[in-house]
């Protein structure tokens, strides 16, 4: 426990074995088969699948459940549900990334670039407004959002402006894609 103290950057190192952990747990059958019978949880289950829909490893687990999903409820029903769980995901992400991320992989950056010539370019007028815009169209699009919230919490966005937002983009986007779905189907 006493290393864990003294390790420098334990963000991203949390950051790293999460990565591998999600890696690890989707090779297991037997967790894909609890995932996917969340779809028969009505709300709950698009509660759970909203949250599952905004992470890179959980995406397409999180698109099949809110598939199912369409069979039984509606669009609208889906879109706002599963947004309020896109959101606790997403804020999950931003709160991660904004308070504690940034901090050390600027930390790590200034060791590369002791000038900072990147960082002074993205603080210019031209890119100050990029990465909010950006943000919200990766978030609204059936991509995974870490990038959208990622870009989002480098910039000076208040947690209730990301709450919002979020949840207009999420719920959006969801309608979207289950809409679409419905389309598709045979």
């Amino acid at each position: 426990m006493e290393s864990w103290r003294k390790l420098k950057y334990k963000n991203l190192t949390i950051l790293l074995f999460s990565i591998v952990f999600a890696l690890i747990l989707s090779g297991f059958e037997g967790f894909h088969s609890f995932l996917l019978s969340l779809g028969s949880l009505g709300y709950v289950g698009a509660f759970i699948a909203g949250m599952l829909f905004v992470s890179t490893f959980t995406v397409t687990t999180g698109a099949v459940i809110l598939f199912v999903l369409a069979e039984k409820l509606s669009p609208v029903e889906i879109g706002i549900v599963a947004g309020l769980g896109a959101v606790l995901g997403d804020f999950i992400i931003f709160k991660f990334v904004k308070d504690s991320l940034v901090d050390e992989v600027r930390e790590v950056y200034e060791k590369i670039d002791h000038n900072n010539h990147v960082l002074k370019l993205l603080h210019t007028n031209y890119f100050s407004w990029l990465f909010p815009v950006f943000g919200a169209i990766i978030i609204a699009s059936p991509l995974p959002d870490e990038i959208g919230v990622s870009l989002m919490g480098i910039g000076k966005m208040k947690a209730y402006q990301f709450l919002i937002l979020s949840f207009i983009l999420n719920a959006t986007g969801i309608f979207l894609v289950v809409s679409a779905s419905a389309l598709i189907k045979p």
